[in-house]
């Protein structure tokens, strides 16, 4: 006979192990980007109509962009588990880990996949085939076809990463114009950065996984020039954008101060490169996107 110590220990297992898998699905998605990128499409909304007054079309765009987002971003995380398994800074991810298996994930991004580009489609068919778009060319494009052949797969990564900001103003305003094209310049020029500060942060590891990368085709000195024009000029397409937009006001002014403040972090790094800039400019960047997306969606507003 099992004692009723046993009974409860065996009771115990299952939530720990559930749990275990919850963490491991939720990790998958990365939660920190995908949120930034969703970001970006309730701030392309926002240029175009208030968010706050029409509360349920935002509501769309993120519910849509962050299943269809999410789908990508597992399936890219299939695809890349022999890469990641080979890497100190991604081999306890949950795939190369064991935690979870191929098929699990491929099921789990393929119907986070359907259900935001399915969502997305049948919501506005227009908004549908720029959100499709997205998804083909980061899964398709970038993950699959280019990643393990060129390093000019981050400018693909970049055109996907842009296309959430993109779709938002098509939402709002029914069309391509010129300012969902600059909005989306800026992003396309910021998530190549990214990747690029990390590529050198992390030479090695892409080096062990045979990733081709601008500092293992270029060097580091050249790439360090290239992240610092990207940055410049993910600004300046902000800052145009801002002006065909007629922004005024707070969110301008704001928007402005952080631009230019960007501009002289990247014009310093490039002047006095070091490891220690290299992550500091990183991590501006990223604060950067996140602030200028937020007063994006919020200029619209009544004072703003």
């Amino acid at each position: 006979m099992h004692s009723q110590t046993d009974v409860k220990v065996q009771r115990q297992v299952p939530p720990t192990v559930l749990s275990t898998k919850v963490r491991a699905y939720w990790s998958l998605i990365k939660s920190r980007q995908t949120f930034l990128l969703v970001l970006t499409g309730w701030a392309g909304f926002g240029t175009a109509i208030c968010p706050i007054t029409h509360w349920q079309t935002p509501l769309l765009v993120i519910a849509s962009l962050l299943l269809a987002i999410s789908g990508a971003t597992v399936l890219n995380m299939a695809i890349d588990s022999d890469i990641d398994a080979k890497m100190k800074r991604t081999k306890h991810r949950p795939l190369p880990s064991g935690v979870l298996s191929l098929k699990e994930v491929i099921i789990f991004g393929s119907l986070l996949s359907v259900l935001g580009v399915g969502w997305a489609l049948l919501s506005d068919p227009f908004y549908g085939l720029v959100v499709l778009a997205g998804w083909l060319i980061n899964v398709v494009v970038y993950s699959l076809a280019l990643k393990r052949r060129t390093h000019f797969s981050i400018v693909f990564g970049g055109i996907a990463g842009g296309m959430p900001i993109l779709a938002g103003r098509v939402l709002g305003i029914g069309r391509i114009d010129a300012i969902g094209l600059l909005m989306a310049a800026a992003v396309l020029l910021w998530i190549p950065m990214h990747i690029m500060t990390f590529s050198i942060k992390y030479s090695k590891d892409y080096g062990q996984a045979s990733i081709p990368t601008f500092p293992s085709v270029y060097g580091v000195n050249v790439t360090q020039k290239v992240i610092t024009i990207s940055t410049i000029f993910a600004s300046l397409s902000i800052i145009l954008a801002c002006i065909l937009l007629q922004m005024n006001g707070i969110c301008f002014y704001l928007l402005m101060i952080l631009s230019f403040a960007l501009i002289a972090a990247a014009l310093v790094y490039l002047m006095r490169p070091s490891p220690k800039l290299n992550f500091g400019l990183f991590k501006a960047a990223s604060v950067y996107m996140l602030c200028a997306m937020l007063l994006l969606g919020l200029f619209n507003l009544p004072g703003f």
